[in-house]
Parts: structure tokens; C-alpha cells; sequence
């Protein structure tokens, strides 16, 4: 059977890809972003994941609010980058793994999990900044990729108990697929940020370092957070956090935190990362 190996969660600012891919990583303001995410691609080149699921939220790239599934899972054999409005980026075109994909979506809906399936998507900055944190700028990324797409942009979202509900479905989806492939499952978004309105710009640190604790030693804690709750605390951007929650219920209860990143600013946004591992 196939098994996930350990769980990763970044966030997936849009500016982190500008500045990567207009050569700005060793400026002051970027470098230490950039720095905090050394370990992770050492950490890739030990692992050597056959594929990697990625849950990621569109932003009006290959959804719009005419058409919003609250879990979107993609089956295609390849997706291209998106142009945001200002082209594409330069990244390579994603390969998807379209075996897994619709195991995937054929276990988590007979779990009862209403999964839109996604045969044709380009990608945007939500899927393709994440990649480039773990590999950098390679020509060809190094492993197939099911991308998962979540509605964090139109009221209402998931909860965060049903992500984490969620992310126990796919682990039991993967562990009955027949292959002896090793996966990694990647959360994206967050962490606390506002976009808008009177508290644009907003971050709370001492939330978001509570919020990585618990996704190593209580993740039951973290999936019980209200909407409510974490737009008071993270902003209402921050609801983007309940994607993390996927990748923590995939994993084993206790888990082996690797490493850890958080550094603010970027973007107006708070940067964090974490890498877990199954025991």
C-alpha cells in the first residue's frame, strides 16, 4: 500500500513568487524569508517523495464566484501555471497523477466528503509558490502532484474539524492504493493576515506560534477553532489555516516536528512553516 510519510505547511504569498522570480532573494527584506526555507529543500533531497498532495485555495484563477466547490480535487495528467494578470510565472507545468487523484475522489466521496472533480485547471500562485519554497527554481519539479483545492474565499468555508476530518480520509485513500509509493501531503495558506478594511495589515504572532504548536501536539484543539474566532485572531485571511488542518489529520496522532519557520513581515502577511513527520 501506498503510506504518507509526513506533512508539510507553508504559506503561499503570492509576493514570495515575485520576489523569487525576479531575482530578489538576497535582498534585505527577503532573505530571511527565503533563508527559513534552506531546510525544507535539503529536508525534499532525503525524502524523495514519489508525489506529493498539495491542498491549496484557487483565488479566482480557474474558479470564480460563478462556480465554488468547497473541496476540488484535481485528476488531470498536467496543469499549467495560471496567468494572474500578469502572465504566468516562469515555473515549469505541474504533473499531475491522475491514478491517485481519482482514488482519491472515489474514496473520500463513498466517506461521504462531496469532492468536485477537476479533470482540466491551471494552477496559481496558491499551488506554485509552495513548490518553489521546497525546490527552488528547478526546470522540471521532481515528483507528481495532486493538487486540492479548498474554498477559503467565499463565505462559508469548511470548518476546520471537517479539513481535519478530511485529511483522515485521504490518509485512508492513500493507504489503500496499490502502490508502494511514499507521499508527502502538504497544507498551504495562512498564517494570520488581513487584506482589508479597517485592520489591513493585521498579524498576531502570539496566535499563529500557539497554532504551530498545536499542529505538532494538538491538533483535536486546533480543529474546534470557530470561524469567528479566527478571523478575530488571524484575520480574515487567516481562515486559510484550515487547509493546514488536511495535511495534520493525514498524519499519525503523534508526529515528529523536523522543523519550523515564522518570520514577519512579508507582504503584510506572517510567513509560516513547519515540517512534520509520522513516527
Amino acid at each position: 500500500m501506498a503510506k504518507i510519510i509526513a506533512g508539510v505547511a507553508t504559506s503561499h504569498i503570492p509576493a514570495v513568487g515575485a520576489a523569487l522570480d525576479l531575482g530578489k532573494t538576497n535582498e534585505p527584506y527577503w532573505s530571511p524569508v527565503f533563508a527559513g526555507y534552506d531546510r525544507a529543500k535539503e529536508w525534499f533531497k532525503e525524502v524523495k517523495p514519489d508525489a506529493i498532495i498539495l491542498i491549496y485555495n484557487d483565488h479566482a484563477s480557474a474558479f470564480s464566484l460563478e462556480m465554488i466547490p468547497t473541496f476540488a480535487i484535481g485528476c488531470a495528467a498536467s496543469y499549467a501555471p495560471a496567468d494572474e494578470g500578469w502572465g504566468p510565472r516562469p515555473v515549469p507545468t505541474v504533473e499531475g497523477y491522475p491514478e491517485l487523484g481519482w482514488h482519491i475522489a472515489q474514496s473520500t466521496i463513498l466517506d461521504e466528503f462531496d469532492m468536485t472533480i477537476i479533470n482540466k485547471m491551471d494552477v496559481d500562485h496558491g499551488l506554485t509558490v509552495p513548490l518553489s519554497l521546497m525546490f527552488g527554481q528547478p526546470s522540471q519539479w521532481p515528483c507528481r502532484v495532486v493538487p486540492l483545492a479548498v474554498n477559503v474565499v467565499q463565505y462559508p468555508p469548511p470548518t476546520g474539524n471537517r479539513c481535519y476530518q478530511l485529511g483522515k480520509a485521504i490518509r485512508k485513500a492513500v493507504e489503500s492504493f496499490s502502490s508502494d509509493e511514499r507521499i508527502v501531503i502538504m497544507g498551504t495558506g495562512g498564517m494570520s493576515h488581513q487584506l482589508q478594511g479597517p485592520r489591513a495589515g493585521f498579524i498576531n504572532k502570539a496566535f499563529d506560534k500557539d497554532f504551530l504548536d498545536g499542529l505538532t501536539k494538538d491538533p483535536e484543539g486546533l480543529a474546534k477553532i470557530s470561524h469567528l474566532t479566527y478571523v478575530e485572531e488571524a484575520g480574515s485571511e487567516g481562515i486559510e489555516l484550515v487547509m493546514w488542518l488536511i495535511m495534520r489529520g493525514a498524519l499519525d496522532a503523534s508526529v515528529k516536528e523536523i522543523y519550523r519557520h515564522y518570520h514577519v513581515p512579508a507582504s503584510n502577511t506572517a510567513v509560516g512553516h513547519i515540517i512534520l513527520e509520522n513516527l
